[in-house]
């Protein structure tokens, strides 16, 4: 007989707790993955335990399940490796693992392994959900290793009250060593080792615009980042948040200009108003930041290069929070160097014929008047261009259909298309793309700006000013707009989840949002320098690492020994009215009248009644040896309330107290 044969068998009730540990554990990890790969990984998972419930499944129908899998992660992320690829690959052998689901070492190694989805979880997502449900997934775990354990012994099972019990004194015994660690471990300031960046990158700003490309991030809802000001916030036309700025393009596509990267910020005079803020900035697995339009000075660990782009000093793969100072320009950069200018000028030949032609016409009408260019272009788009998300996709000429085919688009058209017609008219301009606006939160007083708000906008350099910012999407004249993405959140059009804009729902987000913001600044941003702070309220300014060792070490010690206090202790009784009957025997013990081992309960009652007539011990232990082991009482709570009330009087003798 082969081993697996010898194996305990496995009962409905364990295969159930492993199936539903396994689908708890997976969810965490699922809500992390791509859309089609996570509905792919929970199709699978269904379809092989369903296919097990009965007969164990085929290898070779398990290979084929392997290898589709692998090719779904192939297809949605490619070859390169990266957290979200483990995770998928985790997550892919995660759903297929309850095909070896035959025995009771099956079920518990299947739990086993699927507490590894959640803690993998954290590696894509250290949200306040993803707690919740990996929490879920413990607590399941360890409540199917108890029902394993029960069927493994033959023991009776226990009622779902005395196990959660059981469960929630384990996770308290074992939260002061986690919390210790939590706070005390002393964290660097830079990681050890670099964490992988993720092979599918989330939602944000890119260095690049070509057509159709912003449709994906201007549907995605969540938040790009937070700010709060120290006083008043800006006002709505200076709520730009700039990010890459882009200057080459080939007809079709805008990209940066290498060159000025490595160059120093230019020259910037600062106007009157000015705004102090904090950003808290969410992952993007890049290094471009955001800030006010514009920014007087870079932070620690962040660059501004030439044209005022805060860079990262690394990939921003966690929330990051920045103390920033801008000012709207009163002139910035009034020398243009010769080849800034010359590439802002760029256009590639046999594009856009009848933009450039326009452009031309419209020089010779002004003269040397670049500003009166702008507000003519400016002064058309108000009177006869729409916006709107529903435009085709544009063919060689894209600037030529949007400016006299559509007459309507959005920020990339309109952005693209001006610029392309300012350098056609010889300004020099480029494309800057960033966010704009924001949503006050009423609970929090800060801004939400969310990834939906990503916009593009223009930049032209005129005489005497330097760049100058203008915004043609700005211009569409309000009865124009014709399909926002508020409109197609409203509807459920998009990957938003159907956002219902309307008061209440606004109210109930917004306080979701000052929620996850909370846990943001008590978890997530909790870095070694705040750590370092941690005792600056009892007048320690600062907690150097050994010193910082020294106290995790102590409250380790404590919480260990209170843990083995605890152990030592053993495991409660879980029948009640043997747990009171040995409670009324230690009561006696304290006198020196204990319960011997060899005696029963009638023979200690009687030797206690010899000593001490009148204690009232006799008739107490004749119920209890009834409803012990002749089922004989027939009010159990009665019994129980006199056992937990009797008290022996020390040195005299005493009447039954019950």
């Amino acid at each position: 007989m082969s081993d697996r044969a010898r194996l305990p068998p496995l009962n409905p009730t364990a295969r159930n707790w492993a199936l539903l540990t396994t689908a708890l554990a997976l969810l965490p990890l699922l809500l992390q993955l791509p859309g089609m790969l996570a509905a792919v990984f929970a199709a699978t998972a269904l379809l092989v335990a369903l296919l097990a419930w009965r007969r164990p499944v085929p290898l070779p129908l398990r290979l084929l399940l392997v290898a589709t899998m692998l090719l779904a992660i192939y297809w949605q992320m490619g070859a390169s490796p990266g957290r979200d690829t483990g995770c998928a690959l985790l997550a892919a052998m995660l759903a297929i693992k309850s095909s070896e689901l035959r025995s009771l070492r099956d079920a518990r190694s299947l739990l086993g392994f699927a507490l590894f989805a959640p803690f993998a979880a954290f590696l894509l997502d250290q949200g306040p959900g993803t707690l919740l449900l990996s929490l879920a997934a413990v607590i399941c775990t360890l409540l199917g290793l108890q029902h394993l354990a029960d069927a493994e012994t033959g023991a009776a099972p226990q009622t779902a009250a005395l196990q959660l019990r059981t469960i929630g004194r384990l996770l308290l015994v074992a939260l002061p060593l986690a919390l210790s660690a939590f706070w005390l471990l002393p964290r660097l300031p830079t990681p050890l080792w670099g964490i992988p960046e993720r092979a599918i990158g989330k939602p944000g700003l890119s260095d690049t615009m070509a057509p159709g490309q912003w449709l994906d991030l201007m549907a995605d809802d969540s938040p790009a980042l937070r700010a709060q000001f120290a006083g008043a916030a800006p006002p709505p036309e200076q709520r730009y948040w700039r990010g890459p700025v882009l200057t080459r393009f080939d007809g079709r596509t805008w990209t940066r200009l290498e060159s000025q990267r490595r160059r120093p910020p230019p020259a910037v005079t600062a106007g009157p108003a000015q705004w102090d803020y904090q950003i808290e900035y969410e992952a993007t697995e890049r290094r471009e930041l955001v800030a006010l339009d514009l920014p007087l000075a870079a932070p620690d660990e962040t660059g501004l290069d030439a044209d005022y782009t805060l860079v990262s000093a690394r990939p921003l793969a966690t929330l990051t929070r920045w103390r920033l100072r801008s000012a709207p320009p009163a002139r910035f950069q009034p020398a243009l160097p010769p080849d800034l200018r010359e590439a802002t000028l760029q256009l590639p030949r046999g594009f856009n014929p009848r933009t450039l032609a326009l452009a031309r016409q419209w020089r010779r009408d002004a003269g040397d008047d670049d500003a009166a260019i702008v507000r003519r272009a400016m002064q058309w788009i108000s009177r006869d261009f729409s916006y709107t998300l529903s435009t085709p996709m544009p063919g060689r000429h894209g600037a030529d259909e949007f400016l006299f085919d559509w007459k309507a688009g959005f920020c990339e058209h309109f952005s693209s298309a001006f610029v392309v017609l300012m350098r056609g008219a010889g300004i020099p301009a480029r494309v800057v793309t960033g966010y704009a606006g924001g949503t006050r939160n009423r609970y929090g007083d800060y801004w939400l700006v969310r990834r939906m708000d990503a916009h593009a906008w223009a930049e032209v350099w005129l005489p005497q000013r330097g760049w100058t910012r203008v915004d043609p999407t700005a211009a569409v004249a309000p009865e124009r707009i014709r399909d926002t993405l508020e409109d197609r959140l409203a509807r459920g059009d998009s990957a938003g989840g159907g956002l219902d804009m309307g008061a209440r729902w606004l109210q109930l987000a917004q306080a979701g949002d000052w929620l996850r913001r909370n846990w943001n600044g008590l978890v997530l941003s909790f870095d070694a320098r705040r750590q370092q702070r941690l005792l600056s309220p009892f007048g320690i300014e600062r907690l150097e690492p050994a010193q910082l060792v020294g106290l995790l070490a102590a409250f380790a010690l404590v919480a260990v020994i209170a843990m083995a206090w605890l152990l030592a202790r053993g495991e409660r009784e879980r029948d009640p009215l043997l747990r009171a009957w040995r409670r009324l025997d230690r009561r006696y013990a304290r006198l020196g009248l204990g319960r011997q081992a060899h005696e029963t309960a009638g023979d200690w009652a009687a030797r206690v009644e010899a000593l001490r007539p009148g204690s009232g011990l006799v008739l107490l232990s004749q119920r209890f040896s009834d409803a012990r082991y002749a089922g004989a009482s027939s009010d159990l709570a009665s019994l129980l309330r006199d056992l937990h009330r009797h008290r022996p009087q020390p040195g005299v003798p005493t009447g039954a107290r019950t």
